[in-house]
Formats: structure tokens, C-alpha cells, sequence
């Protein structure tokens, strides 16, 4: 779907007219491309003073991908990303001089530039400065991303104690917020939860090797998923219901994957999930639940056809098949599941109670069912989506559309393209250290979030 404004605001005369009329003036969005550099341009590293050791590790990794990186803000500089290092402050104290450093260099910040914060968790037998200054980070990670322009975004990267910023999955976050990939992630902060994971072969084609399912396939985000995971390298499994047999076909056709015709509410969904890749491709690995449906009512107009639905294709489904695959001995290749959730299941909204029963619904699941993968090297994550283009979304009438798409940071919608970039980062190697988390995909569209 088209955001006709999007594309008004940023050519010609009608640039020019919404600038002096005061209008919102959303950036047109830097995507990944096959070939692009990870960052296009310097890349500022600062560092609290009692963190400079951890920055230092952080620097070398950034050099190991060939970026030009500085240490000392240059006014006549411009620079790609700033890394800002705050893992070892213990006060509040701490954050004044490398966060104003942060402010002063943000005019010369390139259009879609990227600010990552790494920092660690307030817990609550921590000492009282020690947690606030820890939880200071988060709030002034999330108001800076609100002050960004021009396609910029502003992420954290929080580590759990004893994660050291060369783990895994601190790199794996921190190369995806710096890249393309991120374009519509804004004003998160993804918590890794342990050293494990492991670095992939090829940075392009992280997922190789790596045999993965994708519910709801035949059209929007994924579709979207399959084509990005075949990008990355994964032979890919496409879902969806005999219905949508031919534009699953296509998409299958496309990734060069294989189709099958399943409702995910059937009993034996998962085993015939589990079976149809096992052998056809020898093994099963990640699992992308997205198949899902809406029946919007005010809840005092809500029948239980309408509630059962939602809940049955959702969120049971998934429950279902999860169980099926976790004890069946065939997925324990370290494997991943990646549920979609929805930010109306964090913040809620109006005439989706039975919608935001089920996202919550998934986010907790996932929660519960990531403890029991670790063992197998597994994680279990979940995506949750913002406003984002697709036929769904295109039904809502034309002046709601316009007020969500305006009303996150970024002041647009996303595209397919970017909750399947974030399922693919939580499916890879490198996200191994990622356990039972919730990554938005929402340019920041959440109050306080």
C-alpha cells in the first residue's frame, strides 16, 4: 500500500509548502540492499568514564567490519551511527558528560543515522543509585529517538550480568541496529539475556544451512518473512491454507522453497508441519507462527464466534503446534521460534479485545516456552508490529490510517520488509543469547515505549 504523503512531502514544491505549513515531514526510509555498506560513513564510539574497556572491545569489533571508527567527536564531521558505551555506571553522575557529548554532535548525525545505547538492566537488589542510573538509560534512550530526524533511529543493546559486549548476540544486536536492516525499529531497548549463540559463517547469509517454517506465507508479512529468509540463505517452508493454494504456490515458486496446505488450527497441524520438512529437507530449525486474523467489535458487540476465532488462529494454534514440535526429538538443532505479536497487545486498542487478547496471549507464551529450548541451544522470541502497509491495514478508513501512520517517531508506517528483517535477526545464530524477549517493530508509535 501507497503512503501517498510519504512521497508528496519529500519531492518538489510540496516539500517545500508542508515544511512552511508546519506539516509532519516523514523521511523517506533507507532499507537494506544487497551490496550496501553495513554504515555509510564514520562511526562515533563514546564511552562512559568507567565503561572506556568495554568501548575499547566495541571499537575493535566495529574495525573488524572495516568501518572507519573515531573515538572524539569532530564538530566538522559528519557521522553514520554514535555507539554509546554506558555497561559499567554505577550513578546517575556517570551519564551527564557522555550523554551531553551524544547531544552535541547530533546536527552533524546523517540522515538515517543510527544511535545505539549498550548498557545493562536495573534489577531490584541492586543498590539504589546503581538501578537508577541503569534505568536512566532507558528513559533517555527513548525520549533521544523521539528527537531524531530525518530516517534516524536511536536503539539499546542491555546486557544481563556476566554478558560481555562481545557475545554473540551483543554483536549480532548491535550490527543490526547500526544497519538498513532496522529501518523501522526505533526507541527499543533488546535485552540479551545470555552469552550463548553462535557468530554465522557469512554475515550476508547468516541463516545458511538452516531449514525454516513460515505460517500465513501466502501474502503481506509472510511472504515477506519467506523472501528474506531465503535472502539470508534458509531453505524455506511456506504455510497457509488450502484457500490460498495459489499465491502460495507463488510465493513458494519465488524462494525457491517448498508449500504446504495446512490450517494451523487443525489437531495435527504441527505433525504434519514437522513431517513435510523432515522429509523433504532432512530437518526442521525455525518456526515463524504470523498466520493470524482479525474480527474487530467493541467488546460490548462481540459474540463468541468473533472472540473464539481470533483466539483459536492466534494464539491456540500456536500453543498447539509449539507442543507438537517440542516433543517430538526433531527440533533440537538449535532451534528457533518467532512468534508475531502486535503492539495492541502491549499498549491495547479500541475494538480489539479479542486481538490483544491473543498478541499478549503470544508474548507470554513465548516467555513460558523459551526456557524450555535452552537446552537445546533454542530461543523462543517474539515480533510485535506496529502499523504496518498491508491489506489489512488498507481496510481502515482513510483519516485513522493517516493518524497511525503519523503517529510513531518516524511518522509512517512500515513495510512487510521490516518485521521480516527483525524475525530473521531473532532466527539467526547470533541471536542465541535472545530468550523469551519482544522486539517492536513500530517506529516507536507507543507512548512511553
Amino acid at each position: 500500500m501507497t503512503d501517498t504523503y510519504l512521497n508528496l512531502v519529500n519531492s518538489g514544491l510540496t516539500r517545500k509548502l508542508a515544511r512552511r505549513l508546519g506539516l509532519p515531514n516523514p523521511a523517506q526510509l533507507r532499507r537494506f540492499r544487497a551490496g550496501q555498506p553495513l554504515v555509510d560513513g564514520p562511526v562515533l564510539v563514546l564511552a562512559a568514564a568507567t565503561s572506556l574497556a568495554d568501548a575499547d572491545d566495541v571499537a575493535r569489533t566495529l574495525v573488524s567490519w572495516d568501518l572507519d571508527v573515531r573515538r572524539d567527536a569532530t564538530p566538522e564531521d559528519t557521522y553514520a551511527a554514535v555507539v554509546l558505551v554506558l555497561t559499567e555506571i554505577a550513578h546517575p553522575d556517570e551519564l551527564s558528560a557522555p550523554v551531553l557529548a551524544v547531544g552535541r554532535m547530533l546536527r552533524t548525525l546523517a540522515p538515517a543515522g543510527r544511535i545505539v545505547t549498550l548498557s545493562r538492566p536495573a534489577m531490584a537488589d541492586d543498590a539504589p543509585a546503581l538501578a537508577a542510573a541503569r534505568q536512566g538509560v532507558d528513559g533517555m534512550l527513548r525520549s533521544l529517538a523521539k528527537e531524531l530526524r530525518g530516517g534516524a533511529t536511536g536503539n539499546g543493546v542491555v546486557l544481563a550480568g556476566g554478558v560481555g559486549v562481545d557475545a554473540p548476540s551483543v554483536v549480532g544486536a548491535l550490527r543490526f541496529f547500526l544497519s538498513t536492516r532496522s529501518a523501522f525499529v526505533d526507541g527499543q531497548l533488546l535485552s540479551v539475556d545470555t552469552a550463548a549463540g553462535t557468530f554465522p559463517d557469512d554475515w550476508d547469509t547468516p541463516l545458511a544451512g538452516r531449514v525454516a517454517v513460515v505460517t500465513g506465507a501466502a501474502r503481506g508479512i509472510g511472504a515477506a518473512v519467506a523472501e528474506t529468509f531465503a535472502r539470508d540463505g534458509a531453505t524455506v517452508v511456506v504455510v497457509d491454507l488450502p484457500a490460498a493454494g495459489e499465491a502460495l504456490a507463488k510465493v513458494a515458486n519465488r524462494v525457491r522453497g517448498t508449500a504446504l496446505q495446512v490450517d494451523v488450527t487443525a489437531p495435527d497441524a504441527g505433525e504434519r508441519i514437522l513431517d513435510h520438512a523432515v522429509s523433504r529437507h532432512g530437518r526442521l530449525d525455525v518456526v515463524v507462527h504470523n498466520a493470524g486474523i482479525l474480527r474487530d467489535k467493541l467488546l460490548a458487540n462481540m459474540g463468541p464466534d468473533q472472540w473464539d476465532a481470533v483466539l483459536a488462529v492466534n494464539l491456540a494454534a500456536q500453543l498447539r503446534i509449539n507442543e507438537q514440535l517440542l516433543t517430538s526429538g526433531e527440533f533440537t538443532h538449535a532451534p528457533r521460534i518467532v512468534s508475531l505479536a502486535s503492539t495492541s497487545g502491549i499498549a491495547g486498542n479500541r475494538g480489539q479485545t479479542n486481538y490483544g487478547a491473543s498478541k499478549g496471549g503470544v508474548i507470554g507464551m513465548v516467555r513460558a516456552t523459551a526456557p524450555l529450548l535452552t537446552a537445546f541451544g533454542g530461543t523462543a522470541n517474539a515480533v510485535a508490529p506496529g502499523f504496518i502497509e498491508t491489506d489489512m491495514t488498507a481496510k481502515i478508513p482513510f483519516a485513522p490510517r493517516q493518524i497511525a501512520r503519523r503517529a510513531s517517531s518516524l511518522q509512517q508506517g512500515g513495510q512487510p520488509v521490516d518485521v521480516a528483517e527483525a524475525v530473521a535477526f531473532l532466527s539467526s545464530p547470533q541471536a542465541g543469547g535472545i530468550v523469551g524477549e519482544v522486539l517492536r517493530v513500530c517506529g516507536q508509535n507507543l507512548v512511553g515505549a
